[in-house]
Parts: C-alpha cells; sequence; structure tokens
C-alpha cells in the first residue's frame, strides 16, 4: 500500500468519526475527501473482497437489504453500504470503515448498491463477482439524461470487468440488452406470464420500440411499465427464457407476498416480507445473485421471508393507531407501482405526498404529469384524505386537482412536526409516498417520535 492511501485512510477514518460525533452520518464526504487524496483507493482496499454489486433505475436498496439479509443468516463476514451512499464516494467510506489503517478489509465479502452513473468507475475498481442490473427506466432527466445514457454508463462499468457474472432482468428489454455486446456470463431472472397482472399494453412504456431495429414491441403479456414478454416481430429480439423466474402469486397481502419460484428448474414456495409487484422483481433478482455468490437457494428463501425493509422502501413505524409505512417515489414507473398497491388496500387510509426537487430527487419535477395519479380517483371512500407536503406542495396540489381528486380532501401541510403531530393522532393507517430528500427528512421527524434506526445504521 502506497503511502498516500495510507494517509487517505487515516483522514478519512477521522472525517467519519467526527461527522458521527456530530449526527451527520459521514457516509460520503469522508470518501469523497480521501479519493482526492488517493483515486484508486476502493481499489486497494476491495482487492480481497468478494464482491455483488447490484445497479439499475429501480429496486437498487431494497435488492441489497434481500441479499444482506442471506450473508446475515448464514453468518457471513460481510461489508454492505446501508445507508444508500451509492456513489464512489460513498461506496468508498464503507470499505474504509471496515479496514484497518494499513488497508486491509476484515470483511470477506460485500454486498454494494450502486448509482447507476457510478458504476462507470466502481465497477472497475470494485472487480465484483456478480453484477445485478434491476431494471432500466427513465429517472432524474436532469442528472442522468434518456434511459440509454444510463444504460451506457453501466455498459461502460461492466466492460471493465468482463469476468463476473450478470444477472439480469430478462423482463426488461432494455436491460436485456446488455447481454448482446458484453463477453461476461449471465443469469436471467423475471416474472413468467402466470405471475404477471392481466395488462394487455404497457401503461408508461420507456423502451416501446426494439433496440436493435426500432421496429414497435409486441407483448405477450406487461407486468409493469415496459417490463413483460416483450418481442419484435422483425428482427426476433425477445425475452430470454428466466433461470430464475416467478411461475405464480399465491397471495397478495398489504405486507407480505406469497410467490412460487423456480429457481434453476425447482419449483419453491417464497414468502415474500413485502407488498406489490415492483418488489417480487426484487426478490426474484435477489434470489440470483444469493444463489451465483454460493449461499443457496435455501438461504435466499430464508432471506426473502426475514429481511427488514430498507430505510423509506415500505418501511413501517408505530405511529398512530394503525401505524404509517412509507414508500420512497422518485419516477412515473415507480410512482405507478405504488399507486397500483394502493388500489389493492381494502381498508380506509389516508395519503400523504411529498415532493421536493433538490439535487438528490430530481430539479425537474415533470415526471409527475407522466405518472397515473389519476389511479387514485378508483379508490374511492377507501382514501379518506390526502396531505400533501415538500417543497413543491403547491405544484403537487394542482397535479393531484388535474387528476381529479376533489379539492375539498387535499390539504397543504408544509410543517413536518405538524404533519407527523396529525399522523399521530390518525386511528387508520396513513401511507407516505415521499421524493428522496422528502423522505430523509420527514423520516428524522418520524424516528424522533416513535424510534428507529438513523439512515446509516
Amino acid at each position: 500500500m502506497t503511502i498516500r492511501a495510507f494517509f487517505a485512510i487515516l483522514l478519512c477514518k477521522a472525517l467519519q468519526l467526527f461527522a458521527r460525533i456530530l449526527h451527520r452520518g459521514g457516509t460520503a464526504m469522508p470518501g469523497r475527501i480521501a479519493l482526492k487524496l488517493c483515486p484508486n483507493l476502493l481499489a486497494i482496499l476491495a482487492r480481497n473482497v468478494k464482491t455483488v454489486a447490484i445497479t439499475g433505475t429501480n429496486g437498487k436498496t431494497t435488492s441489497a437489504r434481500m441479499i444482506e439479509e442471506a450473508f446475515r443468516l448464514e453468518g457471513k463476514s460481510y461489508l454492505a453500504n446501508r445507508s444508500g451512499a451509492n456513489l464512489l464516494s460513498g461506496i468508498t467510506t464503507e470499505f474504509v470503515r471496515n479496514a484497518t489503517i494499513f488497508g486491509k478489509v476484515d470483511k470477506e465479502y460485500a454486498v454494494i448498491e450502486c448509482d447507476e452513473a457510478a458504476a462507470v468507475k466502481a465497477f472497475g475498481q470494485l472487480k465484483p463477482q456478480v453484477i445485478v442490473v434491476t431494471n432500466l427506466f427513465r429517472d432524474q432527466l436532469d442528472r442522468y439524461g434518456e434511459v440509454t445514457h444510463t444504460m451506457a454508463n453501466i455498459r461502460k462499468g461492466i466492460q471493465a470487468v468482463p469476468e463476473a457474472l450478470l444477472c439480469l432482468n430478462a423482463d426488461c428489454s432494455l436491460t436485456a440488452s446488455l447481454a448482446g455486446d458484453l463477453p461476461n456470463p449471465v443469469r436471467w431472472f423475471g416474472v413468467d406470464q402466470g405471475a404477471a397482472p392481466s395488462k394487455p399494453v404497457p401503461e408508461l412504456s420507456d423502451a416501446t420500440h426494439c433496440i436493435r431495429c426500432k421496429t414497435a414491441y409486441t407483448y405477450d403479456y406487461v407486468s409493469y411499465g415496459h417490463l413483460g414478454g416483450f418481442r419484435c416481430p422483425k428482427c426476433g429480439y425477445c425475452r430470454h427464457e428466466a433461470d430464475y423466474a416467478v411461475t405464480d402469486l399465491v397471495a397478495q397481502r398489504m405486507d407480505s407476498t406469497e410467490a412460487v419460484l423456480r429457481i434453476n428448474g425447482k419449483r419453491e414456495l417464497a414468502k415474500i416480507n413485502l407488498p406489490a409487484m415492483y418488489n417480487v422483481y426484487n426478490a426474484i433478482g435477489a434470489v440470483a445473485a444469493i444463489c451465483e455468490m454460493g449461499l443457496g437457494s435455501q438461504a435466499a428463501l430464508r432471506a426473502l421471508a426475514q429481511f427488514q425493509c430498507g430505510f423509506g422502501r415500505m418501511e413501517r413505524f408505530d405511529l398512530g393507531q394503525a401505524g404509517a409505512r412509507m414508500m420512497l417515489v422518485k419516477n412515473p414507473a415507480g410512482c405507478n407501482q405504488v399507486i397500483e398497491f394502493l388500489q389493492n388496500i381494502t381498508e380506509r387510509f389516508s395519503l400523504v405526498i411529498c415532493l421536493n426537487d433538490r439535487g438528490a430527487d430530481g430539479t425537474d419535477i415533470s415526471w409527475i404529469w407522466d405518472a397515473d395519479f389519476e389511479g387514485l380517483r378508483g379508490l374511492g371512500g377507501n382514501l379518506r384524505q390526502v396531505l400533501v407536503s415538500g417543497d413543491r406542495a403547491p405544484d403537487l396540489r394542482i397535479r393531484l386537482k388535474y387528476a381529479g381528486i376533489d379539492d375539498g380532501r387535499i390539504r397543504v401541510q408544509r410543517d413536518y412536526e405538524a404533519l407527523v403531530d396529525w399522523m399521530a393522532r390518525q386511528t387508520e393507517p396513513v401511507l407516505i409516498m415521499p421524493t428522496y430528500t422528502a423522505m430523509l427528512e420527514l423520516r428524522q421527524v418520524m424516528i424522533r417520535r416513535c424510534g428507529g434506526a438513523e439512515f446509516w445504521e
């Protein structure tokens, strides 16, 4: 190890300690400064660690937590960037936290969530054994650009590690296309037709035409967005049969899902400790990664049943008589999946939606006009009241009025302390849909009131 790396580690550890003393987290800043001193610090620290990396637009944090739970249950020695600090700086900070000042990481494995844009630099330094690509959707146009740009970033990152095994979403035509020009071995995961909802066409598609010949896709079935049994009638590009598949949905509840999985040809009944179709995808992608990392199918099934939600991802809080559940939203596809989940709830509840437009959220909020807020009209009497909050609460209120929500049922409450006071008085469940920075701020107020871990814990 070089002298520069030694001082970079020392500085990073000191900054982490200082940040934690101030209760500021210190999940990214120490690594960012350390990398200025030693740009290849992550490569030095990760050289003897077996890593699984998770990237993609939606589901990274939840998938990573599922995979991490399998390592925990199997008693493996591992590290993970649980805080969600998934840029190169945050990943480096986590490795330093688990290393000695001489650069020896005391963990055998790492479970690393990696931002799509950061994959270009991070994969080459991490040298992961397995890379999971969850899906690709349009997200934060001001930061990522079009979805093809995001895909190009991931492809460049993978090109630096041709020996890494790829776990690709067979149902996402964009993600699946990565296998076409990369030499990496590939294992496929997805949702078979028997487990998909009966949707004749994509309700909101970021991939309407074939990525190879530009002909419009036809679909045998659609699960959500552009995911499903796609095929090009001209060039033949189509969904690959999945090695790890969800074949049947047995039961969908407000807090969990039971499904039949096909794992390398063998059928297994699984309990997934989360509801909603997008979490079914997270689960089967996690199963693929767990098995390909050598932990086995039974470890994967136990992990799905026992893992706890990542912060803000279907996270439950003991607030009010019936509790509150927080569901992060950040783009039209994810928002639509949360709305579809709400449509399946049979009891009365109140809804809180928080919209910010800061850097980590994406400053362009035009995506709210693509999201299917009209679907809230179908909730009828089950939706008791809607509270809107966040920096762009007035814009959100206008969007809901255009969606046909009675303005008398919409209330603006921008003070998070007052909002939590209101939630604490409710006798029926409260469901919360915040964007990222709104989630962090509101969650901080909620855990002060009812307990819970800080976001970096």
